[in-house]
């Protein structure tokens, strides 16, 4: 075992704990920085993972030293087995610690079977506390379905609840502060992210995105933001509200990259690996799985070798401010957020 984990090292000495698993590229709203409101470029169904396919690849991956699963989509929760996936991971020998980043809307009904299944704790993307803007910015008439499942997941105690908000300019970039004060009252744990290029649409733009600075201004004349000394891997960057205890968070992916303490790979929906949300290259896992001149064994040590192959290929960051940065062909909601 301990061998074997070594695979998970790259070569810039980061050690991978932690795998985002796209679960469906599908989701049911159609935020403005995410795709289109009329995209329907959805895989086929057949290219998609099995669940029996999703579980030997986790089970390989905790094998290898991964300890925490993110489920992600698309949107996560659109998966018709969803509690089941979650059962079978938390039933793992050495479980990871598992969460999931949803939109909400299907919270309501889930986040109490999921809770009972072994699911720790839930994502919520927010961008907007007005119901009139939430229908401009997603297309779907459905704030207050997210509402709803945001107190199911507080009352089945997925805690910590946090809240991902990106803010866009002209668009929310007015509602910083109040996210804030509404996040402190109900209790969850707010993360600004900054918009990334990752939409099917193309509309990113590096000169108008609102950045870590732009986020810290808004903020820094209502509250006083102390920055939390330890990091280590977590993506946000955090700062202590008022003294504290609680935080907000600013994720800066775009104008201060994390990437030297990355932890993290990612498994999209049809089964390719990938060592970044950036990366131009991917591993076929759903090719090997579904292979009919290998053994189960050979099945198994060829993934393991993709995994170790995936981590090592990893670069020392994603180059976004790079001249010469390539944006993914994937939009984020077919790589997995």
């Amino acid at each position: 075992m301990g061998e074997l984990r070594m695979t998970l090292v790259d070569s810039y000495g980061r050690i991978h704990r932690d795998i985002r698993v796209s679960l469906t590229d599908r989701c049911n709203l159609r935020c403005t920085y995410c795709m289109p409101h009329d995209f329907a470029a959805w895989m086929p169904s057949d290219e998609l993972l099995t669940t029996e396919e999703l579980m030997t690849v986790l089970e390989i991956g905790v094998s290898l030293g991964i300890e925490e699963v993110r489920l992600t989509g698309g949107e996560p929760l659109l998966r018709p087995d969803i509690v089941d996936i979650v059962a079978r991971i938390n039933s793992l020998p050495n479980p990871p610690k598992l969460s999931l980043t949803t939109n909400g809307i299907r919270l309501a009904e889930l986040a109490q079977p999921l809770k009972d299944a072994g699911l720790e704790r839930v994502n919520v993307s927010l961008d907007t506390l007005d119901a009139e803007r939430f229908k401009k910015m997603t297309f779907r008439d459905r704030f207050d379905d997210v509402m709803k499942g945001l107190k199911a997941a507080k009352d089945a105690e997925l805690a910590p609840v946090k809240i991902n908000t990106v803010l866009m300019p002209g668009v929310n970039d007015d509602e910083a502060v109040a996210l804030v004060k509404w996040s402190l009252d109900e209790g969850f744990k707010l993360r600004f992210i900054e918009q990334m290029p990752l939409d099917a649409g193309g509309i990113w733009d590096r000169l108008t995105m609102k950045t870590a600075d732009d986020i810290f201004a808004a903020l820094n004349p209502v509250f006083s933001l102390t920055p939390v000394e330890t990091r280590g891997s977590a993506p946000a960057e955090e700062f202590l509200i008022n003294g504290g205890p609680e935080t907000v968070g600013i994720i800066a992916s775009v104008t201060r990259p994390f990437c030297g303490a990355c932890d993290r790979l990612r498994l999209t929906a049809d089964g390719q690996l990938r060592s970044c949300l950036f990366a131009t290259k991917e591993m076929d896992l759903r090719d090997v799985l579904r292979s009919t001149e290998l053994t189960e064994e050979q099945k198994r040590s060829e993934i393991e070798a993709r995994f170790s192959k995936t981590v090592i290929s990893k670069l020392p960051g994603h180059g976004i401010n790079d001249p010469s940065f390539i944006q993914p062909a994937r939009p984020m909601s077919a790589i997995g957020g």
